[in-house]
């Protein structure tokens, strides 16, 4: 496997491509810049790279080793040596399934040699909880992430083989001779009681045991309740359908004096056991370097590519520490691994000890690839 890397300005393009790009297999471009969103920028990365499949997204911070870039572009391109991939596309119209759309895609990319699809999805358009449920009828290892905005949260592109465009998801497949791992964690802490989500619909919930669940949030926020909803994403949910079951973790995205409700960045189903959880810096650092034990090859040394997802709200409550993660993942993993990704608006991943794959907030996620 050959990786290199180059990054976009809007004063300068793109910088010198490495010397195998008219044969390279795959280029992933992570984008904060309108200039993604054009013909032209599609039409530029396929004269760099006429063999190979395009695919990317736009971001809440581009990640190129263990730099993380706002409005700009980077691009990580890839010549494999044993292994190929395939890229199957399809775009969301209003009233139609996700969890059928999802199901679709790994149908279209199914093959006996078929090791692992990574997911590229619209961030605000798509279910990704209901994306999730379709990727997995297909019991293959699934990872990916939904597309970011900034902090905008305005609107959100995929480019797949094509122009970038909203409400897009692309599946890459993995075949043949390439062992791909995946690791995933958080790192955030829960406080207070165990309490009960009695009144949702999808991603909206009303009440928590039997309370108006904002005037509950308010409550354990004190002060800063003020600044709802921005200061919710320093007190995520903790959820999980028992006691039994791993706690997955919702991002707080927008709340409601209305009906007192609380919009959360994936579905929080009724009767699901819950928790407030806080901020604790150290903790949120060690889980990269857990997610990438998780994800670290057999042999030490190996040349290959880590493919980093990681949440817009843990990068603005770490704010200026956010780096140490990929700093963390880059000394767990060596530096034989090129490191490549972006801040997102929700990942997609199992947890590390099961296949079937679920939408998290808040996570550290990491795919890695080696042939």
């Amino acid at each position: 496997m050959q990786i290199g890397q180059i990054g976009w300005s809007g004063k300068s393009g793109w910088e010198p491509a490495p010397s195998f790009s008219a044969t390279a297999d795959l280029v992933l471009v992570f984008a904060d810049d309108a200039a993604f969103q054009t013909e032209a920028c599609y039409s530029e990365l396929c004269s760099l790279f006429p063999a190979a499949h395009i695919i990317g997204c736009t971001s809440s911070g581009s990640v190129m080793g263990v730099e993380i870039s706002d409005g700009d572009m980077v691009a990580t391109i890839v010549k494999l040596e044993n292994s190929r991939v395939r890229l199957a596309t399809v775009d969301v119209q209003p009233q139609e399934s996700v969890q059928t759309l999802g199901a679709a895609l790994m149908a279209e990319l199914a093959a006996p040699d078929l090791r692992h699809a990574f997911i590229l999805s619209d961030g605000l358009q798509v279910n990704g909880s209901e994306l999730a449920k379709g990727l997995n009828a297909a019991g293959i290892p699934v990872t990916g992430g939904l597309a970011g905005d900034g902090t905008r949260f305005g609107q959100t592109w995929v480019m797949a083989n094509a122009p970038a465009r909203s409400g897009r998801i692309a599946a890459l497949g993995f075949y043949g001779n390439v062992t791909v791992k995946s690791g995933c964690f958080a790192g955030w802490e829960e406080f207070g009681a165990e309490r009960i989500v009695t009144k949702s619909a999808g991603n909206v919930v009303y009440e928590i045991d039997g309370e108006p669940a904002l005037a509950l949030y308010k409550k354990y926020l004190g002060e800063q309740a003020e600044n709802l909803p921005a200061s919710g994403l320093r007190f995520p949910l903790s959820m999980q359908a028992s006691r039994s079951d791993k706690a997955l973790i919702r991002t707080l995205l927008a709340v409601s004096e209305a009906d007192q409700s609380l919009t959360f960045a994936g579905d929080v189903p009724q009767g699901y056991l819950c928790k407030l959880m806080r901020t604790n810096l150290d903790n949120l650092i060690d889980s990269a370097g857990l997610a990438a034990e998780a994800a670290q090859p057999a042999s030490d040394g190996a040349a290959g590519l880590c493919l980093v997802v990681s949440c817009v709200g843990r990068r603005l409550v770490m704010g200026q520490l956010t780096e140490e993660e990929l700093e963390i993942v880059q000394e767990t993993l060596g530096d034989a691994t090129a490191i490549a990704g972006f801040y997102s608006y929700g990942e997609l991943a199992p947890f590390s000890d099961v296949m079937q794959c679920q939408l998290h907030n808040q996570t550290m996620t990491l795919t890695t690839l080696y042939e």
